[in-house]
């Protein structure tokens, strides 16, 4: 109908300058002859006007096909644009979701280790005075020091003699000892024996300084071993403690960014009251889980369905709640990166404690308390319950799980 509008204001005008032209003069008869002999141009003003008319209608006419072709294509690039947007969105927060419950899970996991039950009976004997795992009773040795070194063979010649052996030995048997928590027992009851012999050598002149000097030389045999596998013990356990602190602070940080996902996704907030952390996050994925995530997605499109299309650009505008969500993934991602560091940090923790307590089995062989093949057995039964220790804990935290989870979250894509 523009068209057609147009064109009739064309001709209109082209009439109305036809009509205000002066009329033009005859030209002279003239006979068929002449006519032949001459040729005069043909000038045909008003085919030619219409032409240029309907020229000029046909590029406009392609001109708003161009147009609209384009705008057509831009609302549909950006109709995909944000389908695209809200997809990755989506994926990013259901995949999120289950990355939250299994970092929850594991840090749990990794904080309660210490080593296994079999690995910590092993230590233990070895740490135990009344033990006989390298062939000796470090409580036996001592008092057969005693009747030896100090009394010269002499244990039962004399009633002092003998309240010297029954004083060793009530020493040794103190129950005080095990709950000393600087020293393991065998190095406190070697100095507990020690100063219990210095202050009788007062009064005993039988006991002189030459002979406290060879005791505590045999002594010290064993109190070196023994030191080295307390220094075993001791940093041992620092480095778990200090995992631990680390696993900590790890949920703590954790718990910070799942209060932010739930509220922003408007779920109910973890209530932590008393609880721990990690009961917390416990009870809270009960709630928040995967499937409860991807039902309100389904929700919310459902909400902005019209007849059969969802509204994508209407969706995300008013909701950026999921973009803030989705922004702050990369926090989650790095969180499991640093799970990851400290999981290879306690490996690490127990491959020093492994190579620490083969030393002071070696210094029991070199300061003869035990024979090589004992110290050697010893090492590999180690061994034996190290590597059985670490294919418990492997199975038990599946790293691996966590990596597969945290690798579908696309988190480098921030939406804007």
């Amino acid at each position: 109908m523009r068209y057609l509008t147009l064109l009739l204001i064309l001709i209109s005008s082209f009439h109305y300058a036809k009509a205000q032209e002066p009329e033009k003069p005859k030209p002279p008869t003239t006979t068929d002859a002449e006519l032949r002999n001459v040729v005069m141009p043909q000038v045909r003003t008003q085919d030619t006007t219409i032409r240029r008319i309907m020229e000029e209608l046909q590029r406009i006419n392609d001109s708003d096909k161009q147009n609209s072709n384009a705008i057509q294509g831009l609302l549909q690039g950006r109709e995909i644009d944000n389908i695209t947007k809200y997809e990755l969105i989506r994926n990013n927060i259901v995949f999120a979701s289950e990355t939250y419950y299994l970092l929850n899970k594991k840090i749990i996991d990794l904080k309660s280790r210490t080593t296994t039950n079999n690995l910590d009976v092993f230590i233990t004997s070895l740490n135990n005075p009344e033990s006989k795992e390298l062939g000796f009773s470090l409580s036996d040795r001592i008092v057969e020091l005693v009747e030896k070194v100090v009394l010269k063979g002499k244990a039962d010649k004399n009633e002092k003699n003998g309240k010297i052996v029954e004083s060793t030995k009530s020493i040794i048997a103190s129950p005080i000892f095990q709950s000393f928590t600087s020293l393991t027992p065998p190095l406190a009851i070697a100095n507990s024996v020690m100063n219990f012999l210095h202050s009788i050598s007062v009064n005993n002149k039988e006991i002189n300084q030459n002979t406290l000097k060879e005791f505590e030389k045999e002594l010290n045999k064993y109190v070196v071993y023994y030191t080295a596998l307390n220094d075993a013990n001791q940093k041992f356990e620092y480095g778990l403690n200090f995992n631990k602190d680390q696993l900590n602070l790890l949920q703590d940080n954790l718990y910070d960014h799942i209060m932010f996902t739930a509220s922003a996704l408007k779920f109910q907030l973890p209530q932590r009251g008393n609880k721990s952390i990690g009961e917390t996050l416990n009870d809270f994925f009960f709630d928040f889980k995967r499937d409860k995530v991807v039902t309100y997605f389904n929700d919310l499109e459902t909400k902005y369905t019209k007849g059969r299309k969802i509204d994508y650009e209407a969706l995300l505008r008013e909701n950026p709640n999921l973009k803030e969500v989705n922004n702050q993934l990369e926090d989650l991602v790095l969180q499991t990166k640093r799970f990851e560091n400290l999981y290879n940090e306690y490996f690490t923790l127990l491959d020093s404690y492994y190579g620490k307590v083969n030393s002071s089995l070696k210094i029991a062989q070199d300061n003869g308390l035990a024979d090589k093949n004992t110290i050697d057995t010893k090492q590999a039964e180690f061994r034996n319950l190290k590597d059985e220790a670490v294919k418990e804990i492997q199975a038990s935290i599946n790293i691996k799980e966590l990596y597969n989870n945290t690798d579908k979250i696309k988190y480098r894509y921030r939406i804007f």
